[in-house]
């Protein structure tokens, strides 16, 4: 029985010296690699959004490198028990890279992306590559992708930056552009008698300034990466809005609601002031600002124009102030200044301010708020309603 272990004992220790002088040949025969140069040879593309299992180096099949002078990932094969992949090692003369000497959280053995929620995107953790997953919440702006610009002699169309085309003014109406928010018609109108040379439209929006650090993205991987919905948000808005892309964890808290109503001045026309009125609260209606940001309301928002001796140019959108109070009551509550555009008088917005474009609400919470604005009733009596819906994160 003795003579037994002391055989065994020796085998173990026969294989631990193996193990050793393995590893140690392994060790000094493997190619010193670092993230920057795993990074300059692969073009890694720091900063790109990227999903689970996605490849870090864009490619389906593993990365492989000579075995020569990469001994010690097939290290890695033996711990891991990869009887397949040290058969293939040994008799191919390649071995498969071993990200874990370079990566760290988000990322396997094999460059795949694991263990990411979301939405999350390629960068460094000191001198490791990590794939970090989203925050709680995740933001950028809109920004031109696509556009026009207006010319002496036409029109410019812009890709990315780039100067894709030009189009003399004969040939404006066969352009075939158009969307849920504009078409040939809405830029005709536009070249003609809002532009003045220099003047853009745009056509897709991209996001720029994310909020984490990620790499800004073109129109075409926005609907990939966050989905139609974001689309069709930054759509509604200005370009230059702050547009929430993802959120994670929270929990929806409404506020307070606040209301008025109506109310009657005929000298200004009441059935005006009742469409405006209904125009403000649809032009704020769903309005979200990120964390610590300032959004005005939705673009493609129009209100009708009502005689006013005392207004400059003698007209004025009459019937948004009431929306307008509710607007101010709401976002004041929460802390927030007075919106930009606008009093503290019973006539809310100032002259020479869109009441959908120019007043702002700055958010200075920091989780995301949601506006809500509606209308119950109709006419003089109609009852204007605005209630903040603020996003708690948990956790």
């Amino acid at each position: 029985m003795r003579n037994g272990w002391r055989k065994i004992s020796i085998a173990i220790l026969i294989v631990l010296i193996f193990l050793c002088i393995f590893v140690a040949f392994t060790s000094s025969a493997t190619t010193n690699y670092t993230a920057e140069s795993v990074t300059n040879e692969y073009n890694l593309p720091i900063g790109q959004s990227m999903f689970e299992n996605q490849s870090i180096v864009g490619t389906t099949n593993p990365v492989e490198v000579p075995l020569i002078s990469n001994a010690g990932f097939l290290l890695h094969q033996l711990l891991a028990l990869d009887l397949q992949g040290i058969l293939m090692a040994t008799s191919t003369g390649v071995v498969p890279f071993d990200f874990t000497t370079v990566a760290g959280e988000g990322i396997d053995s094999y460059g795949n992306v694991v263990d990411v929620e979301g939405p999350g995107f390629l960068t460094y953790a000191g001198d490791k590559l990590v794939v970090k997953a989203p925050d709680n919440y995740v933001w950028a702006y809109s920004a031109p992708y696509k556009w026009l610009e207006k010319t002496e002699s036409g029109l410019d169309i812009y890709e990315d930056g780039k100067l894709v085309k030009s189009v003399p003014v004969d040939q404006i109406r066969n352009l075939d552009y158009k969307s849920d928010y504009y078409n040939g018609t809405t830029i005709a109108n536009w070249y003609n008698y809002d532009a003045s040379v220099g003047s853009t439209f745009t056509l897709e929006k991209g996001m720029v300034g994310f909020s984490d650090g990620r790499n800004n993205i073109s129109s075409s991987d926005v609907p990939k990466i966050f989905g139609q919905d974001v689309v069709d948000y930054a759509f509604e808005y200005p370009t230059g809005s702050p547009i929430l892309l993802y959120s994670g964890n929270y929990t929806a808290e409404s506020g307070e609601a606040y209301g008025t109503s109506l109310g009657s001045h005929p000298e200004y026309g009441n059935y005006v002031r009742e469409i405006n009125a209904r125009q403000f609260v649809q032009a704020w209606n769903g309005t979200v600002i990120p964390p610590n940001s300032t959004s005005s309301g939705k673009d493609y928002i129009y209100f009708e124009s009502a005689k006013d001796s005392e207004a400059p140019g003698g007209s004025a959108a009459h019937g948004v102030c009431p929306p307008a109070r509710a607007l101010r009551a709401a976002v004041t509550a929460e802390g927030f200044d007075l919106p930009v555009g606008m009093s503290w008088d019973e006539n809310a917005v100032l002259f020479g301010f869109n009441p959908a474009q120019d007043i702002t609400v700055t958010n200075n919470h920091d989780y995301p708020v949601k506006i809500n604005m509606w209308t119950e009733g109709e006419g003089t009596g109609m009852g204007i309603y605005c209630q903040i819906t603020r996003y708690i994160p948990n956790g």
